[in-house]
């Protein structure tokens, strides 16, 4: 079995070499040592929980916000091999016992699960009986009040130090102001930690404001000419069905995608954008913004 992360990398991923402060954090965590990261969308944050789970015995749990990122995740890992479970709303009570034995029993080596699942005695009493090797707070900015994300249920993810003790702890996000780093650190019990800051510069990214009496105009045209994959984010449910219809009424290929939706029909939506099936998807920020696609040429913010 492969413990050293530069030969996971590349045997899981095909990198010889890490990214930004990609290292120095999985060095870190495979020291025993909470980090912080604060790193850029696209700067690789899954990497530093998923190389040092890999190269520790037992299984990492993840805890997430959005489904879709979830299912994008624990897609991505079972396509190479590597086993793991994901805990999201709809599942009946006998798979999520089944499942969480599975990870006590088969050999896992994540869980992904969202905040709301700590709250259940099933999954807080079966956590204490796994190895638990690392655990993760993804999107860790929800945490904060000030964070834009605000998701109470977040704040019980304390309680998983309790659950698994003198286990590390990586918290990351993307976004965060100083005094959200500092909520985020007092609520996790961080003391003796790493706080790590990678550039957000993006070289390969152009922001532009457009001002338009006509939104829907400029969105067709925008999308208009070559296919392009990209993702439209709205500000309610409403809005990504009318949006999503108006764009494939001009012959543009639109899905929507809200909370409402029910867990098949997110994987659907999902899968179906991935493939390059569908290629706008219209979205409220349930969608997230870490899906793992490389050709995404277009990102729309349609009401700031």
């Amino acid at each position: 079995m492969l413990t050293n992360p530069k030969d996971l990398l590349e045997k899981y991923w095909g990198f010889t070499t890490f990214r930004g402060s990609q290292e120095k954090i999985i060095n870190a965590v495979l020291n025993g040592k909470d980090v912080l990261a604060l790193l850029p969308t696209g700067g690789g944050k899954s990497l530093c929980f998923q190389l040092p789970a890999l190269a520790l015995d037992g299984i990492c749990i993840v805890v997430s916000p959005l489904v879709a990122l979830i299912q994008n995740q624990v897609d991505s890992l079972q396509k190479k091999g590597i086993k793991a479970i994901s805990l999201t709303g709809g599942i009946p009570f006998n798979e999520v016992n089944n499942l969480l034995d599975n990870c006590i029993y088969g050999n896992y080596k994540f869980l992904y699960l969202s905040p709301e699942r700590l709250k259940q005695e099933i999954v807080a009493t079966r956590i204490q009986q796994m190895n638990v090797n690392l655990l993760v707070i993804d999107e860790a900015h929800c945490i904060s009040q000030w964070g834009h994300d605000f998701r109470p249920a977040y704040l019980e993810c304390s309680n998983l130090k309790t659950l698994a003790p003198n286990v590390p702890m990586i918290a990351l996000t993307a976004t965060a102001t100083k005094q959200v780093v500092k909520d985020i650190e007092t609520n996790l019990g961080y003391k003796d930690s790493l706080f790590i800051k990678d550039s957000f510069y993006r070289g390969n990214l152009a922001y532009k404001v457009h001002w338009d009496e006509n939104k829907k105009a400029r969105l067709k045209q925008l999308f208009s000419g070559e296919e392009k994959s990209g993702i439209v984010y709205v500000r309610n449910r409403k809005n990504t069905i009318e949006i999503s219809n108006f764009l494939n009424q001009n012959n543009l290929s639109a899905t929507f995608f809200h909370g409402g939706l029910s867990k098949k029909d997110k994987e659907k939506k999902l899968d179906s954008w991935l493939a390059n099936e569908t290629n706008i998807m219209v979205a409220t920020n349930a969608f997230g913004m870490g899906i793992d696609k490389p050709d995404v040429r277009l990102v729309v913010h349609y009401q700031i």
